[in-house]
């Protein structure tokens, strides 16, 4: 899948950079989630197209949609997820997309455009990746403990513990956990997992971390996590991957779908 992934992003930047060629002095600027650009792409992209590539990361879709409604317009390629990517495209943020100039958009799976159901046809949006988020425990220190997201309710693991400052993940875990939809728009609902965060999961937790729970999990500080795989696998070094369990709980809980997108504007 990595291989596959990498070639889209490639022909996403390629897309972004039509009409410079190879002239050098370009610069494009991609502002991307931490962990998503390998440094090994950026850097063969460089050199094949004879441009600089400045990427700037984000940890959630609200920092990078609040930066951009801010006024920041250097980006050029962004990669918010479905949620706001639908919004940002009802706002007029997104240029629109020439799928003649990118070859490798016939590889995405139908099933995937099938879930896109605010751009299908890609005509804002080429979908990048596709997952969920999950938890990941420490199997050095805890070995008695149920695939659910009940965890965060435990008492004796109070302060070792984090859930991410992400209102759609954690909220869409605590409505799965009670049997409901993620996309819930019922107000008795939305209170009874109002009410689940706050008395029951987060008096255990540290914090609610978008962004360093990673590393936190890695150093050890933190015995289980809610997370994204890509983030705690980026951090905690391989020799050390048996070390980690990571999982769906069973109840289920929010999918994302994150898409590649050029900005209105966007001047490479």
């Amino acid at each position: 899948m990595k291989k596959v992934i990498v070639s889209i992003l490639a022909a996403a930047f390629v897309l972004s950079l039509a009409g410079c060629g190879k002239n050098r002095g370009k610069t494009l600027y991609v502002f991307n989630w931490t962990y998503y650009t390998p440094d090994s792409v950026i850097e063969q992209f460089e050199k094949e197209f004879g441009v600089d590539v400045w990427v700037d990361s984000y940890a959630s879709n609200e920092e990078m949609f609040a930066k951009l409604m801010a006024g920041a317009s250097t980006y050029d390629v962004v990669f918010p997820s479905q949620d706001y990517a639908s919004i940002m495209i009802q706002l007029g943020m997104l240029q629109k997309i020439d799928l003649n100039k990118i070859p490798n958009a016939q590889n995405i799976n139908p099933a995937v455009l099938e879930k896109a159901v605010y751009d299908s046809k890609m005509e804002y949006c080429v979908p990048y990746y596709m997952g969920a988020a999950g938890v990941a425990v420490n199997k050095t220190k805890l070995s008695d403990y149920e695939k659910s997201w009940s965890i965060f309710a435990r008492k004796d693991l109070k302060d070792r513990m984090c859930m991410m400052d992400d209102m759609r993940e954690v909220i869409g875990d605590a409505l799965a956990f009670r049997g409901k939809s993620v996309n819930s728009l019922d107000d008795a609902e939305l209170c009874d997992a109002e009410r689940l965060i706050i008395d029951e999961w987060k008096p255990n937790l540290v914090k609610f971390d978008a962004e360093g729970f990673g590393k936190s999990f890695a150093a050890g500080d933190f015995w289980v996590v809610q997370g994204y795989a890509e983030v705690v696998y980026g951090e905690v070094p391989e020799a050390k991957w048996d070390t980690v369990d990571f999982f769906i709980p069973e109840e289920g809980g929010p999918m994302y779908l994150d898409s590649m997108c050029v900005l209105k504007g966007a001047k490479n």
